[in-house]
């Protein structure tokens, strides 16, 4: 392993990354030093303000590429969608490397996502296991959790991906749905004990900052609402431009009102919460640039940390813990009752986040308001209410909608996220909405098909208004593969068979 990391070598990433030699700023993160690097940045030294000196013929001279993915590969258009799945799982399938780059060395066998994505991520990760159930790959869903229990006894925390420049974050804590996931599937709570540990390590890490904070002040990741209750919102430790989207990153700075330090935090805030980027995180609702993820009290986040201390009070409770199991059972209620006080929009009729700086609730329409009903914590009466606003706002031709806005950012209209499909299916079906759960997902089942049967590809997003459009924005262009759709495709079809035959009987 090299003593330093690519975007270490300060002027020369700087140089490389705003100098756009290569199409995408991940790349050169990713690329592997074929010397060690501090004798690269030696011959930097030495040789960058000669005449003549090529910027692009010296990276291509002293660093590989990573490979392209999946180069060989050709999906058979003829064959169902989900054969070519399960040809997929092998093209997705990584084994444990020791390679001199920034990727975090995993014991386990993995999946990724596709594309430009050539590790494990995190709140992916859960989606694509959805997939691989149907297909009986249980072996695959636990080495991956096995994996994200290494990274949590490691470094405290589920990073991003498998990245060293990942570590100053991490996405949506789905860890506890993969164990509650697996154990469903081994039909044995002895799965829950084996991860005690884990989950709890992983609720440290999202409480770090809690003790002495005070009403209206946040510390990390962690909040203490104008009432006393506590809750959460996405953050980084780090407060520099993204490492992977240096240039992109410096740009939005540049036209930004907030001071760059502040910028980057949001932006990196931003990543961590899986919608980079969304009018979700903009004060303006429409242009990045004013951007304030960190001032966001996100109701899809709250909801997945009462799921998590509620799995750590069943974990206790197996273990024998009865004093630890009801102090969780607590402290989910707790975050519950918050979520109910700052989440709820009344005028709205619908789950929205909260703005803490602004101390009032957010406007926005999202697919995140769906969260409360795939957790279980809206009455009756809300996810009615909910069920209306979703079919009145967010269901389109193709599926639900991510917002309402149309910003050119890829976590905004017109694209769909498989994801989010999931969790509108699963949570209007719990609350009785079946008609809405099937419609969602017979719509997002027909724009997969649609798009496969026109590419051979299964996408990373969807263009769920225009059924003819691809669907764009964001920092990158489309990617293929794709671990979460894959997984999301099956498991909706799964559902809308068992749903069908429930019916018929």
């Amino acid at each position: 392993m090299a003593s330093k990391e690519i975007y270490d070598l300060q002027e020369l990433f700087e140089g490389v990354q705003l100098n756009a030699v290569f199409a995408d700023g991940k790349t050169f993160v990713d690329c592997i030093p074929k010397f060690n690097l501090a004798l690269i940045e030696q011959q930097w030294l030495a040789q960058k303000d000669q005449p003549g000196f090529d910027l692009a013929g010296f990276v291509k001279n002293n660093f590989d590429e990573p490979p392209v993915f999946a180069a060989d590969y050709e999906s058979q258009k003829d064959q169902p969608v989900e054969k070519n799945i399960k040809t997929l799982w092998d093209v997705l399938t990584r084994v444990p490397i020791k390679e001199s780059s920034s990727l975090i060395n995993l014991p386990y066998t993995y999946i990724v996502p596709g594309g430009r994505f050539r590790e494990i991520y995190y709140w992916d990760s859960y989606f694509t296991m959805l997939g691989l159930q149907q297909h009986n790959r249980v072996d695959l869903i636990e080495s991956m959790i096995n994996n994200f229990a290494f990274l949590l006894r490691t470094y405290g925390h589920i990073p991003n991906g498998n990245r060293r420049y990942y570590l100053s974050r991490s996405q949506p804590p789905f860890f506890a749905l993969m164990v509650t996931l697996l154990t469903e599937i081994k039909k044995d709570d002895k799965v829950y004990s084996q991860y005690k540990n884990e989950l709890e390590l992983e609720y440290n890490f999202w409480q770090q900052g809690s003790l002495g904070i005070q009403p209206g002040e946040a510390k990390a990741r962690v909040v203490k609402m104008p009432g006393g209750e506590l809750l959460n919102r996405y953050y980084d430790n780090n407060s520099t431009p993204r490492q992977e989207s240096y240039a992109e990153d410096v740009h939005v700075a540049k036209t930004s009102k907030k001071s760059s330090t502040e910028t980057f935090t949001h932006l990196r805030a931003g990543a961590e919460s899986g919608w980079d980027f969304s009018s979700r995180w903009f004060a303006d609702k429409k242009n990045i640039d004013t951007i304030q993820t960190t001032d966001i009290i996100p109701v899809d986040l709250n909801c997945l940390l009462y799921y998590l201390e509620q799995t750590i009070a069943k974990t206790n409770t197996l273990a024998g813990n009865i004093k630890l199991s009801k102090e969780f059972e607590i402290k989910a209620a707790k975050r519950s009752a918050a979520i109910q006080k700052y989440c709820w929009n009344k005028k709205q009729q619908f789950f929205t986040d909260y703005n803490l700086r602004l101390q009032q609730q957010q406007t926005n329409i999202t697919a995140a308001g769906l969260f409360p009903l795939f957790i279980k914590i809206a009455s009756t009466d809300q996810a009615n209410a909910v069920a209306m606003v979703t079919r009145r706002y967010l269901l389109k031709k193709g599926g639900i909608v991510t917002t309402t806005w149309h910003t050119g950012q890829q976590w905004d209209a017109p694209n769909g996220w498989a994801p989010l499909q999931w969790i509108a299916c699963i949570g209007s079906n719990n609350y009785g909405h079946r008609l809405l759960a099937a419609e969602i997902g017979k719509r997002w089942l027909s724009i997969n098909d649609k798009v496969f049967n026109e590419t051979g590809k299964m996408m990373e997003k969807y263009n769920v208004e225009d059924l003819d459009k691809p669907a764009g924005g964001g920092e990158y262009p489309g990617q293929d593969g794709f671990g979460w759709t894959n997984g999301v495709y099956l498991g909706i079809k799964a559902k809308l068979l068992q749903w069908q035959n429930e019916m018929a009987t």
